[in-house]
């Protein structure tokens, strides 16, 4: 008899505790000068604390820096736009003209002088020339529709915040664009989060370590910033050998936003064909070929939420 109470005290206290971390998952409120988010977890692996301890360094969730762009989100969600999302993923629609002004950049590419490189990217012409283009947009950009003239498209480019003729053969979808779901990716902390709007807040759904895109010539190279859009879903994005046509292997539930940038889960290097759910190398240092490795579970996770063309994807440093 005493035993069995010992032992429903035992459980009873385990599902008080359970429930009370919960509930701080669930509630805890983030206030920042302008918005106040909440944790609302849908996704709880893995989670890190809001500041942690990296090397002699503190590794953040900057939610000052994300309320910043959910203010703008939310500014411009409330005017009801047409959207478009510039496209040129391998050069699919045309390579882009060079630019007025090129340079070539560490890897010997034509780029633009703000450091956009012409392979996958699309012409912006300004609104006095649309024979030589100024500058070169990331494939993935969201644009705002002003008008069609002709063969262009007269938009406004959110992440530079000036107004360009684009060839329309480079905007193959427009919608009206909800932007109800956001991930925000950290390259300077090495972390990733999900965000959700519901009618009257913004709700905080994942917390994650990532590793992000690192610079090394020729073939590695630094996950792109800025604001893009999910534009295409693959359960198993198939990788190359450096400087090949030979299948190095495959990453799983990726979600690509920009060129051959990915959020994806732990990459499976042949001859292996097992998913591989979790690295120790999340959350240390930028090591992949651009894309945004995650949890294997917490890339399903995202697969899964995330809405084509719908979800924006926000790079910061």
């Amino acid at each position: 008899m005493k035993s069995n109470l010992i032992n429903s005290i035992i459980r009873y206290t385990f599902v008080v505790v359970f429930c009370f971390l919960i509930s701080e998952i669930k509630g805890e409120i983030i206030k920042t000068d302008n918005v106040i988010l909440k944790k609302d977890l849908i996704f709880t692996k893995y989670v890190p604390k809001d500041s942690t301890k990296y090397n002699n360094k503190i590794r953040v969730f900057q939610w000052s820096k994300i309320a910043e762009y959910l203010i703008f989100i939310d500014s411009v969600r409330d005017e009801d736009h047409m959207w478009g999302v510039i496209s040129n993923y391998k050069n699919r629609y045309g390579e882009a003209p060079v630019v007025k002004n090129y340079v070539r950049n560490e890897y010997n590419r034509v780029s633009d002088t703000l450091g956009t490189e012409r392979y996958q990217s699309v012409p912006f012409y300004s609104i006095t020339d649309t024979i030589t283009p100024v500058i070169y947009g990331k494939d993935g950009w969201p644009v705002v529709i002003i008008d069609t003239v002709g063969s262009f498209v007269f938009a406004h480019s959110i992440n530079d915040g000036h107004d360009w003729y684009i060839p329309k053969k480079y905007i193959p979808k427009t919608t009206r664009m909800s932007m109800e779901k956001v991930i925000f990716v950290d390259r300077k902390n090495q972390n990733i989060c999900t965000i959700e709007k519901d009618s009257v807040e913004w709700k905080v759904r994942s917390m994650n370590p990532a590793t992000t895109g690192l610079k090394k010539p020729p073939y590695m190279s630094p996950t792109p910033l800025g604001i893009f859009v999910i534009q295409e879903k693959k359960a198993k994005m198939i990788y190359l050998k450096d400087g090949s046509t030979e299948v190095a292997g495959f990453s799983p539930y990726a979600s690509r936003f920009s060129k051959g940038g990915y959020i994806h889960g732990i990459p499976v290097n042949l001859p292996s064909t097992e998913m591989k759910e979790y690295s120790p190398s999340l959350g240390t240092t930028p090591r992949s070929h651009m894309c945004v490795r995650n949890a294997t579970s917490h890339a399903k996770y995202v697969y899964q939420w995330a809405k084509t063309y719908d979800t924006l994807v926000i790079v910061i440093e």
